[in-house]
């Protein structure tokens, strides 16, 4: 069988975006893969958040797994920073990589872009720490959306570069997996680009019913088209593809039809869209509030999770230190 790993960083809570984009794909994927779902709490220390703000976070993101219906009997759900094994290996690929192959990849410019006052080593570092959580478990697959295509393509140069310094086939390069052809990107609110936590345009899963509907309600939209059957400017557009992955067809054709049409009022189709995310979230959020309160379950599937895990990176790190020539 197959072996799928991927993460999420606990920097707050899982938003639309997280589901559609991962989440999603984790819960399809766990009844016909090996699979290996992790919290990513040592990535979130390129910010530097306070100790509180990482238990609190890892809680958040183990709950909010589960709650969309990752099931801990299916596949191994563990926090990063419990399974010390993935920091032998991101020493190991640091040592095969070059500063300009990591100053290269497009993420790292676009982080340096928006935190030009945080460029640490580990925002510089970043893929081949998250080559080492794919590669620790020798994954064929990961789950990741576009924006991680240039991490995905620094994982599998970790791995062809590790197996040609030492001339053996050992790691296998992982490929990205999409259930489409077409990944699927949800739309923030603000009127461009994708859903995010640092963008402040998200939909969390624990939003309730009235935040979802302010929220909506404050999409941004123009004063409506002049000409039938016009292009759709980038705010409109965010409107319909949110509606096109929570609501019916029917109910997008609808408004579609009103837009081409020049009868559209933004107003009703964000009312309908908020009660159609709404409807969407509803059993999510119960069940993330249902999880909370059940601490003792949570921290034995965290632990079991752990154990696990362990037993797969020591299995890797093993060979890793043989093939080098350290003692295993």
């Amino acid at each position: 069988m197959e072996t799928v790993v991927s993460g999420i960083r606990p920097t707050g809570y899982l938003h639309l975006g997280n589901y559609f984009g991962a989440v999603r794909s984790f819960v399809k994927m766990q009844d016909a893969y090996n699979c290996l779902f992790f919290i990513a709490d040592w990535h979130s220390l390129t910010t530097h958040p306070r100790p509180e703000q990482i238990r609190q976070s890892a809680r958040n993101i183990l709950t909010e797994y589960l709650a969309c219906g990752i099931d801990p009997e299916k596949a191994t759900i563990y926090i990063q920073s419990d399974v010390p094994e993935v920091l032998e290996l991101y020493l190991y690929f640091n040592m095969n990589i070059y500063l300009g192959e990591l100053e290269r990849v497009t993420t790292f410019k676009e982080k340096v872009r928006k935190q030009p006052d945080n460029v640490n080593a580990g925002l510089l570092t970043y893929p081949t720490l998250m080559a080492a959580d794919i590669l620790l478990h020798r994954a064929q697959k990961v789950p990741v959306g576009k924006d991680q295509e240039p991490n995905m393509e620094m994982a599998r140069r970790c791995a062809r570069r590790f197996n040609n310094i030492y001339g053996v086939d050992f790691f296998t390069e992982p490929e990205s997996y999409h259930f489409s052809e077409k990944a699927v990107k949800v739309p923030g609110l603000d009127g461009s680009g994708k859903m995010g936590k640092s963008e402040g345009n998200a939909i969390y899963l624990k939003d309730d019913e009235a935040t979802i509907r302010k929220k909506v309600m404050k999409a941004v939209t123009d004063a409506g088209p002049t000409v039938p059957d016009s292009p759709k400017p980038e705010p409109i557009q965010n409107l319909f593809d949110m509606m096109q992955i929570v609501s019916t067809p029917d109910t997008w054709n609808h408004f579609n039809d009103l837009y081409n049409t020049c009868n559209i009022r933004y107003g009703d189709m964000k009312k309908q869209l908020a009660q159609d995310i709404n409807i969407f979230c509803a059993p999510i959020r119960e069940r993330i509030l249902e999880l909370q309160a059940d601490t003792q379950t949570l921290d034995r599937i965290a632990r079991q999770g752990a154990e696990r895990a362990r037993e797969s990176a020591r299995q890797t790190i093993s060979e890793v230190r043989r093939i080098i020539g350290f003692r295993s």
